[in-house]
């Protein structure tokens, strides 16, 4: 097998010493090159190399949730193609590591890399779907290219949240799971619609649901983790299914005690209820709008302002090694 480690050197949670021991356990197994990113974007960049190459049979990502994203874009630049593509496999080194927990694997890095190589040797691996965003057609968001995401996506408050911590980031703050709460807490103070919210849910054949503050796509479950603790925003999402929603109509600091209070104790069999909640399950298409061009968040990366985005739910889109 042959096979590309793409590796991020700014992996929160792996030394320059741990890189090492996994890319020399990966090479015994397996015709190894380990390229380092240098650049954002570097990652989706050579996993289209390697996706466009007839000689690579599986990527390997060292990194965390946006380096994932960034060479699943890669890889599926030209649409799924799972018989033919290289398959993925995701060694996890970021702070928080969703979509590799959420395929089951181990958060430390080593056993991690342990697990993926017993998964090789037993022929063991999952073909499972994802989201897909894309500028709405008529919107000032039109030409916006689609992105692939792997297990949620965010416009409005917890998207801005995302921006304010990579805002921290960029000076120098060390990605913890305590800046995100401190973040989210400025965000609430902060935030102009907290209780008459602007994003409109539109879906064919469905009336719209109006004036929500917050909206949550899921691809899988957990949404998020905080420390070892998962977070169920939408507990009936799944690799296998369309796209879930979770969307709240009002922020007020009564409404986030009580949701805030009901994610904490949220688990696989229920999430967030109430009268300013709106769950959806297994959506193929939707549209999120805007009055106002709001934050938004992909796989824990802030993209910018948007007014309208569109997202798909595609099954068995990329085949994983797990």
């Amino acid at each position: 097998m042959r096979a590309l480690l793409v590796v991020n050197p700014a992996a929160t949670t792996t030394s320059a010493r741990t890189r090492d021991v996994l890319i020399h356990a990966l090479a015994s197994e397996m015709k190894l090159e380990a390229v380092t990113t240098e650049y954002r974007g570097h990652a989706r960049d050579l996993a289209r190399e390697a996706a466009e190459a007839e000689d690579i049979d599986l990527v390997v990502a060292l990194g965390g949730d946006g380096t994932v994203n960034e060479v699943v874009n890669g890889l599926l630049h030209e649409g799924p193609a799972p018989e033919s593509l290289p398959g993925l496999a995701v060694v996890p080194g970021g702070s928080t590591n969703v979509f590799a927990r959420a395929l089951g694997l181990p958060n430390h890095p080593v056993e991690a890399t342990g697990a993926i190589l017993h998964a090789l040797h037993e022929h063991s691996e999952r073909t499972v779907g994802l989201g897909l965003a894309s500028g709405t057609r008529g919107s000032e968001d039109e030409s916006v290219p689609s992105r692939w995401f792997t297990f949620n996506a965010g416009l409005g408050f917890d998207a801005g949240v995302v921006g304010r911590v990579e805002q921290k980031r960029e000076r120098g703050k060390r990605s913890t799971h305590a800046l995100y709460v401190r973040q989210l807490l400025r965000q609430f103070v902060d935030e102009p619609a907290r209780r008459a919210g602007r994003i409109t849910l539109e879906r064919a054949g469905e009336e719209p649901i109006e004036d929500l503050v917050l909206s949550i796509v899921s691809n899988t479950n957990p949404w998020t983790y905080l420390g070892n603790k998962p977070l169920y925003a939408s507990p009936g999402a799944s690799f296998d299914t369309g796209l879930d929603v979770l969307g709240l109509s009002r922020l007020s600091t009564a409404a986030v005690t009580k949701y805030g209070t009901q994610l904490l104790r949220s688990s696989p069999e229920r999430g967030p209820q109430g009268r300013h909640a709106v769950s959806l399950h297994d959506l193929s298409e939707f549209t999120l709008h805007s009055k106002v061009p709001l934050p938004f968040q992909m796989d824990g990366d802030h993209l910018g302002l948007r007014t309208s985005v569109t997202f798909t739910g595609v099954r068995r889109a990329l085949r994983v090694i797990v």
